[in-house]
């Protein structure tokens, strides 16, 4: 799973909301503010492959092949 798809980005956009308002009020530098961006994707990342991987459904389970039909016994006499 690429980490720059849509979803992954669009999580780490939303994980990052906090990051930039304390960027933006002056609690982290613009150095904290890149470093923890790069933190914000990872975290979406794991975050959209794990409920990726929760929500797949489990492949159909195979089925057993009939097993063939016993041939017919002579009558005994």
């Amino acid at each position: 799973m690429s980490p720059f798809r849509w979803d992954v980005v669009v999580t780490g956009f939303v994980l990052a909301i906090p990051v930039f308002l304390l960027g933006l009020r002056g609690d982290f530098t613009v150095d904290d503010v890149t470093t923890r961006l790069l933190w914000c994707l990872g975290a979406g990342w794991v975050a959209v492959g794990l409920l990726r991987w929760a929500t797949t459904p489990p492949p159909p389970a195979r089925r057993a092949r009939p097993s063939p039909a016993p041939a017919d016994e002579p009558a005994s006499t």
